[in-house]
């Protein structure tokens, strides 16, 4: 991903709400597929890791990212910024 891309990215991300929350149970298969659901609607996706959450938040990111080949928009605290283009909805149009 280009870094004019990626900016483009933050500015849609920096609008939007976290629409989900990884808590004390980590990063299970149940989340990655809500996750992977989110991206096929959304594309581009904020995630709230709680304070109690177990996992180090770059773990946490790198597995996202690697089982679901997303890319990694941001991180700013608590909070990370993935991406994946959908194939079926098609909403953001990255400039090139």
């Amino acid at each position: 991903m280009k870094g004019k891309q990626r900016s483009y990215l933050k500015s849609i991300a920096n609008g939007i709400e976290p629409a989900l929350q990884i808590g004390k149970s980590g990063l299970k298969s149940g989340v990655l597929d809500q996750i992977d659901d989110l991206l096929e609607a959304r594309e581009i996706v904020k995630i709230k890791i709680l304070n109690n959450c177990m996992e180090d938040k770059n773990d946490i990111l790198s597995e996202i990212c690697d089982q679901l080949e997303a890319e990694y928009v941001q991180s700013l605290g608590n909070k990370i910024v993935v991406y994946r283009e959908s194939e079926e909805n098609k909403r953001i149009e990255l400039p090139k």
